[in-house]
């Protein structure tokens, strides 16, 4: 195999990693974020708390 073709392999199979490693990661923080939402959510089930503000910090100023 011609090293130049070899090189162009190994570069498109590297970039093809990087980019499923970053989706996988990508993947993995919106899924906690979501889960971190809907757990906020259930804790302030009843309690008043609109669920738009469900899991935010409260103002520093309030």
């Amino acid at each position: 195999m011609d090293r130049k073709l070899a090189a162009a392999i190994l570069s498109a199979l590297l970039y093809a990693h990087g980019l499923l490693g970053f989706a996988a990661l990508a993947s993995a923080l919106l899924h906690g974020h979501a889960n971190g939402i809907a757990v906020a959510r259930h804790m302030t089930a009843g309690t008043g708390v609109p669920a738009a503000t469900a899991g935010r910090a409260a103002p520093a100023w309030g």
